[in-house]
């Protein structure tokens, strides 16, 4: 069994969750335990206040703990509204026609990205190599073993604000934790949730967390495009709560245990009492007007997750339709309204893709995110283990190394942050 331990932090709009996994002895992830804590200083996916994060971030990171674990390194997601993503082509020219292309010639081509010219304040977060070109020979998954001079690609960019990342780390490092990863949380959602063969097919992702709604689109096993819309479940408990004059917890509640994203499913005649404030009279909700409510809301989200899909150039080719994640999947109908709105196949996705053994718990879509941050974690881990095995067969030079995807973004985040304690100390 892999003894090694990976830890995923999800720092969400409405939760942060510490993840604990380890891989046994058929490559599937078993979770060891994990934490969760209301997130108090995020918003829409972005870190506003740093010193109420540390304290959600502590919180959930001491009840994972409880499980027999000591968290030091831990993969964190980014999101919010600040992510972009651009297609760019890159060239390589080799010196060695005979030589074949291995991974260091794919790393030093995909590092060459994060050199590419940013707008001010933004950075390149991945880097993501779609299809290769040898020699002119197109549409190429995999170039390894082949020959040939001139190696090209197409690669998918992300990108983010430096003050958005820097912001994470601080917050990580001043809960006593290091972060050995920075990954987009819908490209952690995918990897819980989806198939290879989803990804084959073509598919839209869709993580409804609580601030942000993140898509990630995949066909022929390449991701094609992903988006941040600013719009997620905390909008849909703002219209209970002004909708039905509550307050906000148990807007939340009603939405919760109560709501559907579909008006025609509720009887006319369901009502709900909630307990009046300090005294007063209970009040009396109609469950048929909740969901007229919540419907309005999830339509708009809809709208803006279709409009995204038809942007993005696939809608016509993602055979397996959408698959929906994130604490909004949870809510009742929800699946059959994105159905119904885009004619597209919808189903739920549950994290239990690559898990060995997931408890309901666990295989909730609230989850996703965490449990793609593991799955991520050891792919990280090992293509920086192949990476450091190189290097000792001499096969690449120190000066060279790139993290393939990761390693240019930490050094740069990790100098704005060494230059912060100098001005701090």
């Amino acid at each position: 069994m892999d003894s090694e331990i990976i830890v995923g932090l999800d720092i969400g709009t409405t939760k942060i969750v510490a993840m604990v996994g380890r891989r046994n002895e058929h490559g599937k992830i078993e979770i060891l335990g994990y934490g969760k804590s209301t997130s108090i200083g995020v918003k829409r996916g972005v870190v506003s206040n740093i010193e109420r994060t540390v304290q959600s971030i502590r919180a959930a990171v001491e009840e994972a703990e409880d499980f027999g674990v000591d968290i030091k390194l831990v993969n964190v997601g980014i999101a919010g509204q600040h992510i972009k993503s651009l297609q760019h082509h890159g060239v390589l020219m080799r010196s060695n026609y005979e030589q074949e292309i291995s991974q260091t010639d794919i790393d030093a081509l995909t590092h060459d990205m994060y050199k590419l010219v940013m707008l001010p304040g933004e950075e390149i977060i991945h880097a993501l190599p779609q299809e290769y070109i040898i020699d002119n020979e197109k549409g190429l998954k995999d170039p390894i073993g082949m020959c040939g001079i001139r190696m090209e690609a197409n690669f998918h960019i992300i990108t983010g604000q430096i003050a958005a990342a820097k912001n994470i780390y601080k917050c990580v490092n001043r809960a006593n934790l290091e972060a050995t990863g920075l990954i987009l949380e819908p490209l952690a959602s995918a990897e819980a949730v989806l198939s290879k063969e989803e990804k084959e097919a073509g598919v839209a992702l869709v993580d409804i967390g609580g601030g942000t709604t993140d898509i990630a689109i995949f066909q022929e096993g390449i991701i094609r495009h992903t988006a941040v819309i600013a719009l997620g479940g905390d909008i849909i408990t703002e219209d209970i709560k002004e909708g039905c004059s509550i307050i906000k917890d148990q807007a939340e509640m009603l939405k919760v245990r109560f709501g559907s994203a579909l008006a025609s499913e509720s009887k006319e005649n369901e009502i709900v009492s909630i307990p009046g404030l300090r005294g007063r009279e209970p009040k009396e909700i109609s469950l048929k007007n909740l969901a007229n409510i919540i419907q309005a809301r999830m339509e708009d989200i809809i709208e803006h997750i279709y409009y995204e899909i038809k942007n993005s150039g696939y809608e016509k080719k993602l055979i397996a339709g959408i698959v929906v994640t994130g604490g909004g999947a949870k809510l009742k109908h929800v699946s059959q309204l994105i159905e119904y709105m885009t004619g597209m196949d919808t189903r739920i996705g549950y994290p239990n893709e690559h898990l060995s053994k997931a408890t309901d718990e666990i295989a909730s879509p609230m989850y996703a995110t965490a449990v793609g941050l593991v799955i991520k974690g050891f792919e990280l881990s090992d293509s920086k283990k192949l990476r450091d095995s190189l290097e000792q067969q001499g096969k690449k030079p120190k000066q060279q190394r790139s993290g393939g995807i990761f390693d240019a973004l930490f050094a740069k985040t990790r100098n704005f942050f060494d230059e912060d304690n100098d001005h701090n100390s």
